[in-house]
């Protein structure tokens, strides 16, 4: 029973109606997100690639070469989860590591022959899921500019 703004009978200040908006929200965007993957699955499956190293790739396929340490920044993966996938995308072929002269320390990744060819083939994949989205460009960059903000707000308090 609601006794104020914010206040339960047991005075804790917890609003029950609010923590079922935000657990209903975070449903919503693990819902989404493994529906997104799904969609995603048979395309690259077709590709022989993973969602993330489809993402790898296609980082590649903007600009090469690119540190490990960069990849790993960008989207987000510790090493224990970028070395495996670099070394399962070297050894098929599509990308190839190199300590940097400068310092070897860091390692430099490029894509191989096998690897630029691969971007033809997967060129039809953003205008798949845009389709399978029903969105619109703009409803697009709206959604994708709110979830970057709001995983800003996560890190921030985060970091609090």
């Amino acid at each position: 029973m609601m006794t104020g703004k914010g206040q339960n009978h047991s005075g804790t200040g917890i609003n029950e109606a609010a923590s079922s908006e935000v657990a209903l929200l975070c449903f919503g965007l693990h819902a989404a997100s493994r529906a997104m993957t799904a969609v995603y699955r048979p395309l690259l499956e077709e590709l022989g690639l993973t969602y993330t190293q489809y993402l790898v790739m296609l980082l590649l396929w903007e600009g090469e070469p690119r540190l490990v340490k960069e990849l790993g920044r960008t989207l987000e993966l510790d090493s224990g989860t970028l070395s495996p996938l670099l070394k399962r995308l070297e050894a098929a072929g599509l990308v190839r590591r190199e300590r940097r002269a400068a310092d070897e320390r860091e390692v430099e990744v490029m894509l191989t022959p096998e690897g630029r060819a691969l971007q033809e083939r997967a060129r039809h994949i953003p205008r798949a899921i845009e389709r399978a989205t029903n969105l619109s460009d703009g409803e697009i960059e709206d959604l994708r500019v709110r979830i970057a903000n709001l995983r800003a707000s996560l890190r921030r308090a985060l970091a609090e």
